[in-house]
């Protein structure tokens, strides 16, 4: 199964021993996602996270900010959907990854060429408190429908992540879990 990590440093006490941990794993991909951050804090951040990578196989994403991408080497660059559609990846040679929340979305990001997309949240997950769940009958319809890989997020575990797969995805991505330590295999 293929595997993106997500990061937020608020669901763990020691960050950078988590990324250590979770540099341990079989994970495709490590999104950075620390909305919160000034770009410079982000660029430092970035680089600390890239050193503790290194070696292990797994490419670091920057969340939403192309120009820390850049400027770290990174990977690649998350984007959300409205930044994606803009062309704010336009001349970027890493890896685009776009953030998707309906079946008309996906369809446009497939015929715009990006490297991935997440669909989400699938489950109920603490992150999303109080907002329903999309579930799996749409997020099977994308993956029946498109060609770039298609990634789950949102309350993803080792339980349920083979209805996610079942249902045509190509990889899960886990957040909540993976920061938290609990485990994934």
């Amino acid at each position: 199964m293929n595997v993106i990590g997500v990061t937020n440093r608020k669901l763990c006490a020691d960050f950078y021993k988590r990324i250590e941990e979770i540099a341990k794993k079989d994970l495709q991909y490590l999104i950075l996602r620390e909305k919160d951050l000034l770009a410079k804090d982000l660029e430092i951040m970035a680089l600390k996270v890239m050193d503790i990578l290194k070696g292990s196989g797994m490419g670091l994403v920057i969340n939403g900010n192309l120009g820390v991408a850049k400027k770290v080497e990174a990977a690649g660059v998350q984007l959300s959907f409205r930044d994606f559609i803009k062309g704010k990846s336009i001349n970027y040679d890493g890896v685009v990854g776009v953030s998707i929340h309906s079946f008309e979305e996906a369809i446009e990001v497939d015929n715009r060429g990006a490297s991935y997309m997440i669909y989400g949240h699938i489950f109920e997950t603490d992150c999303k408190k109080g907002v329903l769940p999309r579930g799996l009958k749409e997020f099977k319809a994308i993956c029946e429908s498109v060609t770039t890989p298609v990634y789950a997020i949102g309350g993803i575990t080792k339980e349920n992540a083979q209805f996610v797969m079942d249902s045509g995805a190509y990889g899960v991505a886990y957040m909540s879990s993976l920061m938290k330590g609990k485990r994934l295999e």
